[in-house]
Order: C-alpha cells, then sequence, then structure tokens
C-alpha cells in the first residue's frame, strides 16, 4: 500500500474515531471525571459539571491509529518506514502520561500537588530515558532549528536536558488549559511548526509526519467539541498526554531546542504560572515573581484585562501564529541565503 494512502486513511480514521468518542463518550461513568471549577479562576464556574478528562478519548485514538498506521506501513509501503522502538515507547508514554491526568481527573477531590509532580517526573525520567537509548547520537541534537548544524552533548547532559523539557512541557500545557480551545489549538500549531522546521532541516521522517498528522487530527476532532462555548474538556489527561507528546516529538526530530521558540506561548501562559509557584514555594514566598499579574496570562487578560472567552483565545493563537510564521521564515531564509 501506498504510504500517502496509509497517511490520508490514518488522518480520517484518526479524526472519525475521536469524534465518535466524543459524541457518544463510551464509559462515561467509569471514566471521565466533572470539573469541579477552578481557584481564583475567573470565570471557571461556567465549567462546573462538565465532563472532564476526555483526553482520554483522544489518547486512545491517537495511539491506536497511530501503532497501525506504522505497522501496516512498515509491511506494505513502498517508501521507506523502518521500525524504531523509540517511537513505540513513545506513544506507550504519551498513553501513560494520560493515565496519571485521568486519575486525577477522575478522583472526588484534587490530587495534592506533590503526588501529581511526583508522577510527571517519574513519566519525564521514563520519556528522557527512552529518547537516550533510542535518539541519542551526535547528530540527535542540533541548535533551535534554524541552521541544521548539529550539536554535541554529553549523555548525562542530554538526559537532563531530555527530563526538563518533558516536566515543563507537560506542565505548561496543562497550565494552559483553562481557556476554550486554547491548549488543544496551541498543540496543534506547535506541532506544525516543528514538522516544518524538521522538513527543513531535513528530519523529518515519514515515521514522524505520520504521527504528527494523526495527532493534529485527533485533536481538532476534539476541539469540535472545545471551542466557546465547550461541551467538554481534555483535563489533565488530555494536557498531560499532550504536553509529553509535544516534548517526545521535539526530541524524535532532532529539534528540542526548538521548543524555546515553538513553546513560547506555553510558557508565556502557563510557564510563568508554574514559574512564580515554584519559586514562591521553594522561597516560603519571600519571593513572589510577577506581583502585578494574574497567572496564568489567560486569567490575567479575562479579569484584570476584562477580555472576553473568544477574545483571548485570538489574542493568544494570533500571537502563537504569529511566532510560529516568523520562525519558520528565518529557518527558510537562513538554508537559502
Amino acid at each position: 500500500m501506498n504510504y500517502w494512502l496509509i497517511l490520508a486513511i490514518s488522518a480520517v480514521a484518526a479524526f472519525a474515531l475521536t469524534y465518535l468518542f466524543m459524541l457518544k463518550r463510551p464509559a462515561e461513568k467509569i471514566l471521565l471525571g466533572h470539573d469541579r471549577g477552578r481557584k481564583f479562576a475567573q470565570g471557571a464556574e461556567v465549567n462546573i459539571g462538565k465532563p472532564t478528562g476526555v483526553g482520554v478519548y483522544f489518547t486512545i485514538s491517537f495511539v491506536l491509529v497511530s501503532m497501525a498506521a506504522l505497522g501496516i506501513a512498515m509491511r506494505t509501503a513502498s517508501e521507506s518506514v523502518i521500525f524504531e522502538p523509540g517511537v513505540i515507547f513513545g506513544l506507550g508514554l504519551t498513553f501513560i502520561a494520560m493515565i496519571t491526568g485521568l486519575l486525577d481527573d477522575r478522583s472526588a477531590k484534587p490530587w495534592n500537588e506533590y503526588i501529581k509532580g511526583g508522577l510527571d517526573f517519574l513519566v519525564s525520567l521514563l520519556g528522557a530515558l527512552n529518547c537516550l537509548v533510542f535518539f541519542n547520537s551526535p547528530f540527535a541534537i542540533v541548535t533551535l532549528g534554524i541552521n541544521g548544524k548539529p550539536v554535541v552533548l554529553n549523555s548525562v547532559v542530554f538526559f537532563i536536558l531530555a527530563a526538563v523539557l518533558f516536566v515543563v512541557s507537560i506542565n505548561a500545557t496543562n497550565a494552559t488549559d483553562g481557556i476554550d480551545g486554547l491548549s488543544g489549538t496551541l498543540a496543534v500549531l506547535t506541532v506544525i511548526t516543528l514538522a516544518a522546521i524538521a522538513y527543513i532541516n531535513a528530519n523529518l521522517t515519514l515515521s514522524g509526519f505520520l504521527i504528527g498528522v494523526i495527532f493534529i487530527c485527533v485533536i481538532i476532532a476534539y476541539l469540535i467539541f472545545n471551542f466557546f462555548p465547550s461541551s467538554m474538556l481534555m483535563g489533565d489527561a488530555g494536557s498531560r498526554a499532550c504536553g509529553f507528546f509535544i516534548a517526545f516529538y521535539a526530541i524524535y526530530l532532532r529539534i528540542p531546542f526548538a521548543y524555546l521558540i515553538v513553546g513560547l506561548p506555553f510558557l508565556i501562559d502557563g510557564g510563568i504560572s508554574i514559574l512564580k509557584i515554584t519559586v514562591g514555594r521553594l522561597t516560603r514566598k519571600k519571593v513572589i515573581l510577577f506581583k502585578n499579574i494574574r497567572t496564568p496570562l489567560h486569567e490575567e487578560l479575562k479579569k484584570n484585562r476584562g477580555f472576553s472567552v473568544p477574545k483571548v483565545w485570538r489574542t493568544l493563537v494570533i500571537s502563537a501564529l504569529a511566532i510560529d510564521i516568523i520562525y519558520i521564515a528565518v529557518t527558510v531564509a537562513v538554508h537559502f541565503m
């Protein structure tokens, strides 16, 4: 079977399966929780009672379709699609990241943040170990993805930086998930931009393109139900899976440092919230960063700036799109100068 036919069928299957999952929500009483509202989050009361944790559905769709598509492509595609254990393990760990979030979504009471942090750290270590074993070589790391020149890192340094990237991406994506449609849209833009930068740098494999397209399709299907006014929420199950996969995808495509640019929307919106909380706790609130800014940034825009939910979404998405377009344009210019 031709690779492009496999890609097309996989994209349609991923979208359709996710859409049906969202529409029917099988085993909803067993799998899903209901939103409790977020403390100190302006307007969070409108989400109370909505099904949360539906990230379990799009993650299952993503992993199942990706595994099937890769298996079929490796056996039948005329193009070179090789077996890559690191990709299979990466998909499996994405599923595990989803499970850690789902257990919290299903809990009657929110989990202690130290428990969630510990689970995130454990999954991140496993993700970093997977990347160290299967993707670490002198050519596995490049710069910001602009010029494509390889940067050789010591294995220990590689492992530490990979673990940090996983932790940051998981938590920043989670913190951003407070506005209808925002986290999912940013995830789609991030994966598209990573794939584009990898293609320009000749790092985009057929397997990488395949799983990237499938991820985009399942998130788009979810967004149909999550755009304002949303009827359901991805919850920690979805945000943790998305954050893990984005970090994995960047490392797999050999452009992990590109996250510093393509991940800026996540870092600016959700990341500063994590930084503020972390510094405050480590210093026992003796040092409070961003005293006059409500975090995550989308809460600042809603509460202090008076933005509506759609306006917050437009502001942050347009900003992200501008960053991505400039990044791609600069990369293209550098490669063809």
